[in-house]
């Protein structure tokens, strides 16, 4: 048997090696080469995939799917698309896909209406989250009304279609992520909230994390998301295929409103629409500001965004604050000491429910173990001297936590979990080693390290070489650099990509996948914009502060370079406005704001009512505009000339995979 098998490797490397060295170096996107299959195999084979469970709990409760193909905004664009990935179903085995990835995608492709348990009903597969339905005593009780307001109107008006119209009395936003209250306006409309006729139910801080999360540092997070959730690549088995949490984002529009209950603490009840509600916060888990609850009527937890049905991340590939993996594992632990023995169903923010008190309880203690876990194990390499790469590179999951479907890495993994808790206690822009203390920029290592190696075709020879013998993520080691050190190399661009590609087809993690694809992409073609949702609904309730806070990273050193500058600005509103007195103080290429103050001696002072800035935020009216129509004044038009001058905008195709 041995025999036979090494007969058979041997063919297998003989003939990968003839066919890649037969391969030019092109542009064009390449099939699975027998590395990606081989590995692909034995992760079918490792895997218990005769357990059909999780099918059948995704399939449990069906009613009905929407009538249509897509989901279209009013202007006829879609922004859902249910057909695009139903080539996942078509096919028991795609060699560009790790056939775990490809369970979860055939999973997260079950969409429609659901009823869970009585009194509780889901949309699932509407759009990268799950909204939720709870039979309240008027009316619907709704659970996170997914990213846009088309989506979200399409869930509802399936519920009330095939369940029972009625008017929905609350709203329930669990966590301060879009993708839990952009569809609001889909499920609600502003004078049913303005009347007092819904309740909108949040975790304390919601508002301000919504809203602030992204001020500062958007931009960035934004390029990133195209990558990590694939927005960039098409659908299909060299593209994109799920996201992990869901198959990917709806492209409609988001909005938000300001909650009329905020939930404070653990162990607060209320009662929506006459359903008791024992909520238990998880401020700091996987979102800043998040709750989940427990509803007795009807036995269910509401895990929200704390429990999934996969690895979640302790770092996002998008860029966010890194989480505590450790609090995240308390809070689990606290909800078992609370509810482990009442609820007989768990439904949560993503993936479909878990029935029965002793699987809801298995799942909640292996996966608090198995944050706790990482979590742990990283600390202790750590302390034995190890770097992040060494730490995940050796951590894997004991056998009793990692073959639980639930507890394996399709949107965060234990390898770049580990290396966020290390970030989390020590930074992980540094390892102590002081190599590593002050390395050269990329474009000027790559140089030297081009120049090193003999030369950019030495360099791309040995990357060939590489790529010949399955070793991908050597081969884009070297490739980076001659990237890095010229742009223009069109081998090593193509070279690299295809390595990138197959370490995507090699992928679990649908957010790896997708970052190596669309850095594949980019590195064959170029930069292409990703697709964005119109957020002006969300940008225009943006508070002052947080508009004058974005202005602060935006300060060009050079422009302003010598220039002081005092500014008093004067906002009104009414009841339903921000209104104030704010300031910004400019030195040494430094603008600091200030709320609630005037500066003395102001250099310029600026006047207008918080719904003309909502306007400007929302691109309703430039600058100009307003100013001409008198709803901005100025004291001193050439100080707002002077103080425009020195603020950078901001591109959102700058290079990743290139300088």
């Amino acid at each position: 048997m041995k025999l036979k098998k090494s007969v058979v490797y041997l063919s297998i490397a003989l003939i990968s090696q003839s066919v890649m060295a037969s391969m030019e170096i092109t542009p064009d996107s390449k099939p699975a080469s027998i590395y990606t299959i081989e590995k692909n195999e034995a992760v079918r084979s490792s895997l218990n995939f005769d357990n059909r469970d999780d099918f059948s709990a995704a399939s449990r409760g069906f009613i009905a799917t929407w009538p249509e193909k897509t989901i279209r905004d009013k202007a006829g664009n879609v922004v859902w698309d249910f057909d695009a990935y139903q080539f996942v179903d078509a096919q028991q085995k795609i060699d560009t896909i790790n056939p775990s990835l490809h369970r979860m995608a055939q999973l997260n492709n079950k969409a429609g209406l659901f009823k869970v348990t009585d009194g509780v009903y889901q949309v699932r597969g509407f759009d990268l989250s799950v909204m939720s339905f709870i039979r309240g005593e008027r009316g619907w009780i709704v659970i996170d009304p997914l990213i846009s307001e088309e989506t979200a109107r399409a869930g509802l008006a399936l519920l009330n279609q095939h369940v029972e119209k009625l008017p929905v009395t609350a709203v329930v936003i669990t966590h301060s992520h879009i993708d839990h209250f952009g569809g609001i306006w889909g499920v609600t409309t502003k004078e049913a909230y303005d009347a007092g006729q819904v309740a909108v139910v949040a975790p304390e801080g919601f508002y301000e994390h919504a809203i602030s999360e992204n001020v500062l540092a958007g931009n960035l997070m934004s390029r990133r998301a195209s990558f990590m959730y694939g927005n960039l690549a098409e659908p299909g088995p060299r593209g994109l295929v799920d996201a992990g949490l869901g198959k990917t984002t709806s492209t409609g529009v988001p909005g938000i409103v300001e909650p009329t209950l905020l939930i404070h603490k653990t162990g607060e009840k209320h009662k929506i629409d006459g359903i008791e509600f024992d909520f238990q916060m998880a401020n700091g888990s996987e979102a800043p500001a998040e709750f989940m609850a427990f509803m007795p009527k009807y036995n269910t937890l509401l895990a929200s965004e704390v429990m999934t049905h996969t690895i979640h991340n302790i770092s996002t590939l998008r860029g966010a604050q890194t989480r505590d993996a450790s609090k995240w594992a308390d809070y689990i632990d606290e909800t078992i000491q609370l509810y482990g023995d009442k609820a007989d169903t768990m439904i949560a923010s993503h993936h479909w429910p878990t029935w029965g008190k002793a699987k809801i309880k298995d799942q909640l203690e292996k996966t608090r173990d198995m944050y706790q876990y990482v979590h742990d194990q990283t600390l202790r390499l750590a302390n034995m001297g190890y770097t992040p790469n060494e730490i995940s590179a050796s951590i894997q999951l004991p056998t009793s936590l990692d073959k639980e479907w639930y507890n394996r890495g399709y949107y965060g993994t234990v390898s770049h979990n580990a290396r966020a808790t290390y970030d989390f206690y020590f930074g992980v822009w540094w390892d102590g080693n002081p190599a590593n203390l002050n390395p050269l920029p990329p474009e000027e290592a790559g140089a030297k390290y081009v120049e090193a190696m003999g030369g950019a075709d030495q360099v791309v020879q040995i990357a060939q070489r590489a790529v010949e013998r399955g070793e991908y993520r050597w081969a884009v080691t070297l490739l980076n650099h001659v990237v890095f050190a010229d742009p223009s190399n069109a081998q090593a661009r193509y070279l690299e990509a295809d390595a990138m590609e197959q370490l995507g087809y090699q992928s679990e993690s649908g957010p790896w996948r997708n970052n190596y694809l669309i850095g594949a992409k980019e590195l064959r073609e170029g930069f292409k914009p990703a697709p964005t949702p119109d957020t002006t609904a969300i940008a225009k309730n943006m508070p002052v502060r947080s508009v004058l806070e974005s202005l602060t990273v935006r300060v060009n050193p050079e422009k302003a370079a010598g220039k002081t500058m005092a500014v008093n600005l004067k906002v009104s509103g009414d009841q339903n406005s921000e209104s104030g007195e704010y300031a910004m103080l400019l030195s040494n290429s430094v603008l600091k704001t200030y709320q609630d103050r005037q500066l003395d001696h102001a250099d310029l002072t600026l006047t207008f009512s918080q719904s003309d800035l909502a306007d400007l935020l929302a691109r309703k009216a430039s600058f100009e505009e307003l100013i001409k129509a008198g709803k901005f004044k100025v004291s001193d038009s050439q100080k707002l000339d002077e103080l425009m001058s020195i603020f950078d905008t901001f591109a959102n195709d700058f290079g990743i995979v290139t300088p």
